[in-house]
């Protein structure tokens, strides 16, 4: 149990510090530190990312760096997609989950290890709504069928759609993290009823409390230490997990 909580420090920690990541990392954490089925972890995932990433976010709203417009271009659009992919969940076996979601933190580390430059064209013209909720819907379809926030997803496509800064860009994903992760959750409670599942209560509560101080920490040391070392640092320790995960679920499917 010591060893989830310190993953759970670290989860707040990434989304802190990068607005990212560490939602990654709570579907291993909770399937082999904690001991939970595959879609019990996930959904759980789910509630955690979402209860962190709000609290994560008031700093940056109280500093000015959320943008409410772009919240609601991404965040609305996401919430219907979470919606659909914690339904489409119900029609797919657990181990297939897993795998596609280990596949998926090897392209987060793809995306981390690459600069997110704000382009030199102005931000008026980069703001394209269609697009934003575009990438907002297919987004939230991937966070409601593996439980991932997918900021490192969200990040960059604020900076170069939506022409926010990178430290704007963290805390707007924030709020869209939170909402996506909401609606995703709403859901999965139904589908895991469904299955005759439950989700631990005491351990959500436990992991999002950890996580959400792990975050303001996160928040702090983010003005200090330089976001793109960090980044291709987490990156990483994301291609090792991700490939010990699919080693763990690859010969549960042949």
């Amino acid at each position: 149990m010591i060893w989830a909580l310190a993953g759970a420090v670290f989860i707040g920690l990434s989304l802190g510090l990068l607005g990212s990541g560490g939602s990654v990392l709570t579907v291993p954490v909770l399937i082999y530190l904690v001991g939970q089925d595959e879609k019990i972890a996930i959904a759980g995932s789910l509630g955690i990312v979402g209860a962190i990433s709000l609290a994560a976010g008031i700093p940056y709203a109280r500093s000015g760096l959320v943008d409410f417009r772009n919240v609601l271009m991404f965040g609305l659009p996401g919430m219907v997609g979470a919606y659909f992919g914690a339904y489409l969940s119900s029609f797919v076996a657990g181990e297939v989950q897993i795998l596609f979601f280990a596949l998926l933190m090897l392209v987060a580390a793809l995306l981390m290890i690459r600069p997110h430059r704000r382009p030199a064209t102005p931000a008026t013209r980069l703001r394209s709504p269609l697009k934003i909720a575009a990438e907002g819907l297919i987004v939230g379809v991937v966070t409601g069928f593996v439980g991932v926030g997918g900021g490192f997803l969200i990040v960059p496509a604020l900076v170069l759609l939506g022409g926010l800064s990178m430290h704007r860009a963290i805390g707007t994903s924030l709020f869209i993290i939170a909402m996506k992760s909401f609606a995703g959750f709403y859901k999965y409670v139904d589908v895991l009823d469904e299955l005759g599942l439950s989700l631990d209560w005491r351990i959500l509560g436990i992991f999002a409390a950890v996580g959400t101080v792990g975050s303001f920490v996160g928040k702090i040391l983010a003005s200090y230490l330089p976001q793109e070392q960090l980044r291709r640092g987490f990156a990483a320790f994301l291609v090792l997990i991700g490939a010990f995960v699919v080693y763990q679920n690859v010969p549960e499917l042949l």
